[in-house]
């Protein structure tokens, strides 16, 4: 399996480890002809504007939705599924709008309001899931086929899936759970 990792920005390097762990062939992704062949795509958590305007100034941005509307499983994680999202408050760069769901970027306020959390996650077993929050989005709706599969105890979505798409307000990367990542590799086989 070869998943590629959009390494304009962001925490792509941790994916690309859990990848690698996993024993995944695990490949950067920068340029739109890398995008060719691969059997999923992660877009890593960073700044979501930074990237949004990377991936349009490299040529990836038509070719990413092209991909995901063509069933490419994708992985967002924070800025990632900010990306992927279909409706979003307060970003200046055009979202993917692949995914039926509204986020709120930096919901929790500026670095000095990120936090951890344990997570009940029912899809990935009973053993809450360490969810890492860094100037957080939160999923406000899901609308269509997108299906919430985590929640903050005040309710707030954090993780959602749409098909073979999957977004994450938090950071499965730098923890050393991999069960998230596992999952999406389940995704992309037709395991999930």
């Amino acid at each position: 399996m070869r998943i590629g990792v959009l390494a304009s920005q962001g925490a792509f390097a941790e994916h690309i480890a859990i990848l690698r762990q996993l024993e995944v062939e695990a490949l950067p992704v920068r340029l739109a002809r890398e995008l060719a062949g691969l059997d999923g795509l992660i877009i890593p958590g960073g700044e979501s504007t930074s990237i949004g305007r990377l991936m349009l100034t490299y040529q990836l941005t038509a070719e990413v939705k092209k991909l995901a509307r063509g069933g490419l499983p994708i992985f967002g994680t924070c800025a990632g599924m900010v990306l992927l999202a279909s409706r979003i408050s307060g970003l200046d760069v055009e979202p993917l709008g692949v995914m039926d769901i509204t986020v709120s970027r930096n919901a929790f306020g500026r670095q000095r309001e990120s936090f951890e959390t344990e997570l009940s996650i029912p899809v990935l077993g009973e053993k809450p899931f360490p969810g890492v929050f860094i100037r957080a989005p939160i999923i406000k709706e899901a609308n269509g086929r997108a299906e919430i599969l985590a929640r903050l105890a005040d309710g707030s979505g954090v993780a959602a899936r749409q098909d073979k798409l999957l977004g994450v307000a938090f950071h499965p990367e730098l923890t050393s759970d991999l069960r998230f990542h596992q999952y999406f590799l389940d995704i992309a086989a037709g395991r999930q």
